[in-house]
């Protein structure tokens, strides 16, 4: 039984394990297997950046309290984040890579940096 590349078809020579003729071809194959997960996660980090960027352009003194409203007029997104702080307290932090944000009450948010202590 000949084997042939999974890209191409065309008949391998050399190695029982080889799966592929050309460093191209096995590249072009995992590049279109990885494509769309490719895409998910270009398009997520997109959104991160841009909710940090939008954090860190309001929050130039490392801590402010603003309303629900400026960060939705700016585009912000809700919903992604790279992780939660819960302090001893209680309050929950959401963080987008070293901007984070606690929310108050009536749709305000105070806006903070990022502490070393912070995990």
């Amino acid at each position: 039984m000949k084997r042939t590349c999974r890209e191409c078809g065309e008949i391998l020579v050399g190695r029982k394990d080889k799966k592929f003729c050309s460093d191209y071809c096995r590249t072009n194959y995992h590049n279109k297997l990885y494509q769309d997960a490719g895409k998910i996660r270009r398009k997520v980090h997109k959104i991160l950046s841009n909710n940090q960027r939008i954090l860190a352009e309001l929050n130039t003194n490392g801590k402010l309290k603003v309303h629900k409203r400026q960060l939705m007029e700016r585009g912000y997104k809700f919903g992604y984040l790279t992780n939660v702080f819960e302090t001893r307290s209680g309050k929950t932090y959401q963080f987008c890579y070293d901007q984070g944000m606690l929310e108050l009450s009536d749709g305000y948010f105070t806006l903070v940096v990022k502490q070393d202590y912070v995990d």
